[in-house]
């Protein structure tokens, strides 16, 4: 590839940094709607210390915040809450979360509760899954 199109790491840091923002703006509204405590979100997002989650919340977003994980955390919510609203109405994209079921990966949890373990596994378990019923 030409040097000319490879993304440069100061490129790659800024977008990430963009990424994080706008994904952290748009995890806190997700989540809102799915009515997570403070102890659920921060589970989801993988444990960050409580004062910079509550920069976070507040919108104060510092570039240092941008880590491939987080970035995954928030892809994962986002792309769970997409197959969601595809698959679902308001009313049962809820019951879907919180009703314990039988499928796997779940194992007798809700969707909700197999995520709160807080791995990143969990979150891409549950995309995965959400994906393969709606045909992707």
């Amino acid at each position: 590839m030409s040097p000319l199109l490879q993304k440069q790491p100061e490129q790659t840091k800024t977008t990430d940094f963009q990424q994080v923002k706008v994904g952290l703006k748009t995890f806190f509204r997700i989540t809102d709607e799915w009515g997570l405590s403070r102890e659920e979100r921060l589970k989801l997002l993988g444990q960050p210390g409580k004062t910079l989650y509550s920069e976070w919340k507040a919108g104060n977003v510092k570039p240092r915040a941008a880590s491939t994980d987080l970035l995954d955390r928030l892809s994962y919510v986002l792309g769970i809450y997409n197959a969601l609203n595809i698959m679902h109405s308001k009313e049962n994209q809820l019951n879907f979360l919180k009703n314990p079921t039988e499928a796997t990966p779940f194992m007798s949890k809700s969707p909700l509760e197999y995520m709160m373990s807080g791995h990143l596994v969990a979150l891409s378990d549950v995309r995965r899954y959400l994906d393969f019923h709606r045909g992707m």
